[in-house]
């Protein structure tokens, strides 16, 4: 449904705003993405014309801002996965180790190792 006014503009950013938030706290990155585009939409809506005053706006900035916090901690939150996922596939690969001179060596290759089951 197009957004046609600023009140309407500013309505509609003030839900899909709430709704970023429910998506970015239950993890829901896809949902977020989803709503990326009609964020994109009303933007130009609100931009496109002069807003009323400051009153409306300054609530929408507040959550915007509270968004993007949502969003940058859910992205360190990936990174850090990633990042450990990594460390896990060094270490199955082996243990480096150094010898006296200071040449790297590597210890063993534990992807190659079958786990023994014992009843």
């Amino acid at each position: 449904m197009p957004t046609e006014t600023h009140e309407e503009a500013a309505a509609d950013l003030d839900r899909l705003l709430d709704e970023e938030q429910a998506a970015l706290l239950a993890g829901d990155l896809e949902r977020v993405a989803e709503l990326a585009d009609e964020k994109e939409r009303i933007a130009r809506v609100l931009s496109s014309g002069d807003c009323e005053g400051p009153g409306g706006l300054e609530l929408l900035d507040a959550k915007l801002r509270r968004n993007q916090h949502l969003l940058q901690s859910a992205l360190m939150g990936i990174r850090s996965v990633a990042d450990r996922m990594a460390e896990m596939r060094r270490v199955r690969r082996g243990l480096e180790t150094y010898d006296s001179t200071g040449r790297k060596s590597r210890k063993g290759d534990m992807t190659r190792r079958a786990l023994e089951k014992r009843a």
